[in-house]
């Protein structure tokens, strides 16, 4: 495969001409709504269409930016008395989806992105990416069936669980999805019982302890167990045709996927051995948005000298976090209140502490399972939305927020510098909580989880408008499906 040319559009983002060459159906669902589209992404200034973007049972589509979308989720909380009007809600920009898959896309051009369903399954993010061409990585059979419902083809799915429940290999059987992991051999004999058609990729052991959550300690065999686990793949007369590993969510070492990618080089030697050819190189996800170019660079180069002579050798990856982490921003309402000292001595401990209408049983479950560390900021003070030159002028002072149950681990930030002078009724916001966030929020002491609502980003720019028309595209399919 060729390095994609690159087409400028302006100071922020940068869009590949061949952004659909893995989903070709993609560029002929835009090139359909619009001639001054080219291979999904607009490149001249003429005005377009946008069309209005309805599916049945999701929020309205909205334009504009977030802090608009929340500002006025906040207005209208003010002016409401009625139970839980002052609920806490997300705003999502998917505009910022379609520049990280932009991202991608430049930096990484001959891998694709199988985007991690687990991260954030929010069904704007699922057809945006599905229109974009992406693949997706599924853990279950209802991740599958998600992804499947949206008319994606099997092809473009791998179940990578290297540990299913029978029944979900003998689903994915029936909906000819194929490509799924594994590392150990009960999982095989499973397979072959339920599923002996499937394209196998083994999951191997790699140095995850740079990453936040080291997912080694669960699965991946390691190299010297890869010889026995193909062996036992041959005599049930099963496909394993790749490698796949995973360097940890939250990887924050670029080099860990240069280690990795020579490890599975090792196993592509292994496997040659035994009279198989593989075909597929999985790497994974954990890439982290700070460090992704360094991570880009270093990936292309681990490929570069392993595989160099690759051109029957499909790469994909699994990001989850990188693509939608920036996209969500949460709006949560300080509920009570409690000034706990006014000395102001020591730095070490909160004088005040916020108690706000989300926690750690709710969307900040981050902080418990994915090690995520949080930071608030001023949305509204003393009932009014600050500007920057006064909100300047306030001391901060040390503080603790907390969620809103009645257990005391649910805390938000146990130190965090915060204005004193903050009130009940006045809003925190925070940004990049798009991934593990909202997905695996939960109900505890009777709480509702926190609605989202959708805007495609600032009216009229490139991003919105071809975020529109990709949606366009899938609430045609979806309708034709009907």
């Amino acid at each position: 495969m060729t390095q994609l040319d690159v087409l400028s559009i302006d100071f922020e983002f940068s869009h590949p001409k061949d952004a659909f060459v893995f989903c070709p159906e993609g560029s002929d669902i835009l090139l359909s709504y619009s001639p001054v589209l080219d291979r999904g992404f607009i490149n001249d200034s003429s005005p377009v269409f946008e069309p209005e973007i309805i599916f049945p049972g999701l929020p309205r589509l909205l334009s504009g930016h977030t802090d608009i979308h929340l500002r006025e989720g906040i207005i209208r909380a003010f002016a409401d008395n009625t139970p839980n009007s002052e609920s806490a809600f997300f705003t999502a920009d998917l505009s910022q989806v379609y520049a990280q898959h932009a991202r991608w896309v430049k930096n990484l051009p001959d891998i694709e992105p199988f985007f991690a369903i687990k991260s954030n399954p929010d069904p704007y993010v699922l057809r945006l990416l599905a229109g974009l061409g992406a693949g997706f990585d599924c853990a279950s059979h209802n991740e599958i069936r998600q992804v499947l419902d949206l008319g994606v083809d099997p092809s473009r799915i791998i179940f990578a669980n290297p540990c299913k429940p029978t029944s979900f290999i003998r689903a994915a059987a029936k909906e000819s999805v194929d490509m799924m992991t594994f590392d150990n051999a009960d999982e095989l004999v499973k397979v072959a019982r339920s599923h002996p058609k499937a394209k196998l990729v083994i999951r191997i052991l790699t140095d995850d302890s740079k990453s936040l959550c080291r997912l080694g300690l669960k699965f991946g065999v390691p190299l010297s167990a890869v010889p026995a686990l193909l062996m036992k793949a041959r005599e049930l007369k099963l496909d394993v045709v790749g490698v796949s590993f995973h360097v940890g969510s939250g990887c924050m070492d670029p080099n860990a996927f240069g280690d990795a990618v020579g490890r599975a080089k090792q196993a592509f030697v292994m496997g040659s051995a035994l009279g198989y050819e593989f075909k597929i190189l999985d790497v994974g996800g954990g890439f982290e948005d700070t460090e992704f170019e360094k991570m880009a660079a270093v990936l292309r180069e681990a490929i570069d000298v392993h595989f160099p002579e690759r051109k029957n050798i499909r790469v994909i990856a699994e990001p989850g976090r990188f693509f939608v982490a920036r996209a969500f921003t949460l709006a949560a309402n300080i509920i009570a209140r409690r000034v706990v000292r006014t000395d102001g001595i020591d730095e070490e401990t909160p004088q005040v502490m916020y108690y706000i209408n989300d926690g750690v049983y709710g969307s900040f479950n981050c902080i418990m399972f994915d090690h995520q560390t949080v930071h608030p900021y001023v949305v509204t003070l003393n009932g009014s939305f600050p500007s920057s030159s006064s909100l300047a002028r306030e001391a901060l002072v040390p503080c603790s927020v907390w969620g809103p149950t009645c257990d005391s681990i649910d805390c938000v930030c146990p130190l965090v510098k915060l204005p004193s002078s903050l009130e009940v009724g006045d809003w925190l916001g925070f940004r990049g909580m798009g991934a593990y966030t909202l997905c695996a929020a939960s109900r505890f002491n009777g709480f509702e989880t926190s609605q989202v609502v959708y805007t495609s980003g600032i009216e009229g720019s490139v991003e919105a408008s071809a975020i529109r028309r990709v949606l366009a595209g899938m609430m045609k399919r979806e309708a034709y499906k009907e």
